[in-house]
């Protein structure tokens, strides 16, 4: 498969925070997969055996960004054995948003024409990745996974978490961003390299840092006239066992509802290249 060549970008203003590189394979595919991760164990590690056995590794670039695991699962033999194209370590500040930072920026200087990202926890369905590509081989910006849409799948759910998704998440986002998205917090979804260079956009910013980046992205799309979409995905939180998740207590909740209507007010939006 012939890969398209494209410019470096000029990267002179991004805030990207520092990171390792341990790259275990050259560049094959035109889209990649970036996996956000921080001690998730034997999820990421059955997560990627999975992704290996239905030959996604093999047909789309992966790309690991860990950001400070100690649980010893990201072992570099085994992500080798998976298809793992690289492993990106923060070691800069910040969270999810910082890690995610680090991972676009590395993606867009390698060449690739867009990016897919999903969660490293195992709860969402990996056979739905080559659908992502599909949609951005069709022109699309932005595209979200939804458990709630027809043939979507959506098991174990806490009512609280449904709750909020449907009635409160979703409508504010889809507010801000002018389009209906009927499941906004998970975190797989795919960008098109246009949309994420686009000077109205600049995700490259130390004001993304925990998961602000996620929220801005959602709306940003279609704000900018980009297609957007969603396809349905099944996602599933383990049964008789704690949910899978960093957001934990009461005020990364509140941190979640402040970023959500700053996203809404266009707090993120840049200063310079703004439309």
């Amino acid at each position: 498969m012939a890969l398209e060549i494209h410019e470096q970008p000029d990267a002179r203003d991004w805030q990207v925070p520092s990171f390792e590189t341990a790259a275990l394979k050259d560049k094959t595919s035109k889209y990649v997969i970036i996996i956000p991760v921080i001690n998730e164990g034997e999820r990421i590690k059955a997560q990627l055996r999975d992704m290996a056995q239905q030959g996604i590794c093999r047909a789309i670039d992966t790309v690991i960004v860990d950001g400070g695991s100690t649980d010893g699962s990201l072992d570099i033999k085994f992500l080798k054995e998976t298809g793992v194209r690289a492993l990106l370590t923060k070691t800069g500040p910040g969270k999810l948003s910082a890690q995610l930072r680090c991972g676009y920026a590395w993606a867009l200087t390698e060449g690739y024409d867009g990016i897919i990202t999903i969660d490293g926890n195992g709860k969402d369905g990996v056979d739905a990745v080559p659908r992502f590509a599909e949609a951005l081989d069709k022109g699309h910006g932005y595209v979200q996974a939804s458990r709630f849409i027809p043939g979507g799948v959506s098991e174990n759910i806490p009512l609280s978490r449904y709750l909020a998704i449907r009635l409160i998440h979703a409508p504010l986002q889809s507010l801000a961003a002018k389009y209906w998205f009927t499941d906004t917090t998970q975190g797989f979804r795919a960008y098109s390299r246009d949309f994420l260079l686009n000077p109205a956009t600049q995700p490259f910013r130390e004001i993304f840092t925990k998961y602000e980046l996620l929220a801005y992205l959602t709306v940003r799309a279609s704000q900018l006239g980009y297609p957007v979409t969603e396809l349905p995905t099944s996602r599933v939180y383990p049964a008789n066992e704690p949910v899978p998740t960093k957001i934990k207590g009461w005020a990364p909740l509140f941190e979640l509802l402040s970023v959500l209507f700053k996203a809404l007010f266009g707090v993120y939006h840049p200063k310079s290249g703004r439309r």
